[in-house]
């Protein structure tokens, strides 16, 4: 155990009490999750698949996940933990035969009380979805790995016991998906500086047609907010989040997100959108954008071939 380890639980913690507060002021009932076989039976589309975590609790979000890949006969790698700081099974995919790994993350579990549908089961139907276009075929030299981590809500503890036991030393760049489903822009944060990798994801929503600063932002380090890709942040590899957000908010979300102080209080007032649901009771599929999702897709095919045209 180490003092970071204790940082992370003792903020998850308060974190966590901020948000049951604010849920208990807001209160609005959770619909009950959708029938896990008609889900598995139904369209493999992102909003669709979204229900297919949308309202369970965290153990069912977890077997969820293992029943929809065992269902489709992906083969998948388990990986449970247990410390301190709690419990899980963080799962991955690997599609290709490269030595270069692509890591493409989106955390499973959601708070307690939220049916966690933005935060983060839309970014986990990303990956399903883009699991079965990736079935064509991965370009030559790189391997795409989906990771679907356990407890991101505990200080991305499923992302760091993942790299504790996996040392990504053959990683060359990881993307967190968060807050996938809301919004017309791409933010990708966390990027504090410039590496190849960085300029691969920008050269590849370039190459979209996207305009930075408006069609997609890149941002540096956000306080309070972080996700999976940190954990492989700090062991050294090029690690960012990305995130879809409504471009008519950016100028509220810069000032939400880069004001620490401001961000906590905020969780007990108002927020602008996608923040507006995030770790509340109103975080429910139907305020997800297929487009949105649709987005996300789009701009990971790029990136996937981007990454492997520049070894």
């Amino acid at each position: 155990m180490s003092l970071r380890d204790v940082g992370f639980y003792l903020r998850a913690r308060v974190v966590g009490r901020l948000l049951r507060a604010a849920n208990r002021r807001r209160p609005v009932a959770v619909a009950a999750p959708a029938p896990l076989e008609a889900v598995l039976a139904g369209h493999d589309a992102p909003l669709a698949l979204t229900r297919l975590l949308e309202g369970r609790d965290n153990a069912g979000r977890e077997a969820a996940v293992v029943r929809w890949l065992e269902a489709r006969g992906v083969p998948f790698t388990r990986h449970a933990f247990a410390t301190f700081e709690g419990r899980g099974e963080t799962f991955a995919v690997d599609v290709g035969t490269g030595d270069r790994v692509l890591v493409l993350a989106a955390h499973h579990d959601a708070v307690p009380g939220s049916p966690g549908a933005n935060d983060n089961a839309a970014s986990v139907a990303v990956l399903l979805h883009l699991l079965g276009r990736l079935a064509r075929g991965v370009p030559a030299g790189l391997r795409v790995r989906l990771l679907f981590p356990a407890c991101e809500e505990l200080g991305y503890l499923g992302a760091r016991a993942w790299v504790r036991d996996h040392p990504p030393s053959d990683v060359v760049g990881v993307l967190s998906l968060e807050l996938c489903g809301v919004g017309d822009a791409l933010a990708v944060w966390d990027a504090e500086g410039t590496t190849p990798f960085l300029g691969r994801v920008c050269s590849a929503l370039a190459g979209l047609d996207l305009r930075p600063d408006d069609d997609y932002h890149v941002v540096g380090r956000i306080p309070v907010f972080g996700s999976d890709h940190r954990a492989f942040a700090a062991a050294g590899v090029p690690a960012y989040g990305l995130t879809v957000v409504p471009r008519a908010e950016a100028a509220a979300l810069r000032a939400f997100v880069f004001n620490p102080i401001r961000s906590t209080l905020n969780t007990l007032i108002r927020r602008p959108p996608p923040f507006d649901t995030y770790h509340t009771s109103r975080d429910s599929s139907a305020t997800l954008s297929p487009a949105a999702l649709a987005a996300v897709v789009t701009a990971l095919e790029a990136i996937i071939v981007e990454t492997a045209a520049h070894p």
